[in-house]
């Protein structure tokens, strides 16, 4: 398969701090204690299993006393040495700081955004294209500023709300924002390719769905089960090596028919703050 690399440096950080004391996401429990020893083992075998993928790793201290400071992918979105930073939840706040330092040794200029923005959680680049969602994490506007600072052609999207039993939106407790099983479209989406996505269409509201329908690359779906079960669109592609989740069969078999390799850490500490694979590395290049 001869294709345009993508993601070949990525910035990791570590579980040193990680928690959920505060549950800021729909996937979070306060109440269920997090296993440091395995959350780190589980990081390491993302971090080797991505460098047999050949991706480069830039690898970070963590962020003092932040309990989501291992989801790099939320600091910012990278292009052309340029990076624009993340505008994040209350709990996280701390992290912004510190991935500005960091992202300043590694020579990138720094650029604000104004409004709520979730960096690479909620802005996936496709070729040309540059998937966004909205509403949970990333603000409207966001995706005018984004679109703006870079070139690229933005695909605004948003995902369903998480209900509850009078089928009407949850507010979360701690952020005061809605809240979704796919607050970031990370969740929902992934980049396989310059021109292929693997992408749960349950996961997007009707107009969102037509949207995806209508741009011109491949597209896989992912079934309900594997998106919110098995965290299967939350992954890293490099264009010919994927490292995603261990419990999405369906998409595994896809991709391997494709003519993909598959690599399959096995994730069970880091879920518990919501994230997975792609959330624990921003992608530099």
């Amino acid at each position: 398969m001869s294709v345009k690399r993508i993601n070949n440096r990525v910035l990791m950080s570590g579980v040193d701090y990680f928690s959920d004391e505060f549950a800021i996401n729909a996937y979070m429990d306060s109440e269920i204690k997090i296993n440091l020893d395995n959350a780190r083992a589980e990081h390491e075998t993302i971090k080797i299993d991505l460098e047999l993928a050949g991706v480069e790793i830039v690898k970070i201290d963590p962020p003092q006393n932040c309990q989501d400071g291992v989801y790099t992918a939320n600091w910012g979105l990278c292009k052309d040495k340029k990076v624009i930073l993340s505008n994040l939840p209350n709990k996280r706040k701390a992290e912004e700081e510190y991935a500005e330092e960091q992202l300043l040794k590694l020579g990138f200029e720094i650029i604000k955004c104004p409004f709520r923005f979730s960096g690479q959680g909620d802005a996936l680049p496709c070729g040309e294209y540059l998937f966004m969602g909205t509403s949970f994490r990333t603000d409207a506007e966001a995706h005018d500023f984004v679109k703006n600072t870079f070139d690229y052609k933005v695909v605004s999207l948003q995902t369903i709300p998480y209900l509850d039993s009078n089928n009407q939106p949850v507010i979360n407790p701690i952020t005061g924002w809605p809240d979704s099983f796919f607050y970031d479209i990370d969740l929902a989406l992934s980049v396989i390719s310059t021109d292929t996505i693997a992408w749960c269409p349950d996961a997007f509201t009707p107009e969102s769905q037509r949207k995806v329908h209508q741009i011109p690359i491949k597209k896989i779906e992912v079934s309900y089960k594997e998106a919110t079960e098995g965290f299967a669109c939350n992954l890293v592609s490099n264009g010919e090596t994927v490292v995603m989740s261990s419990n999405a069969p369906k998409l595994k078999n896809t991709l391997e028919k494709l003519g993909y390799k598959i690599l399959t850490p096995e994730i069970k500490e880091l879920s518990k703050g919501g994230g997975y694979i792609r959330c624990t590395t921003l992608t530099l290049n």
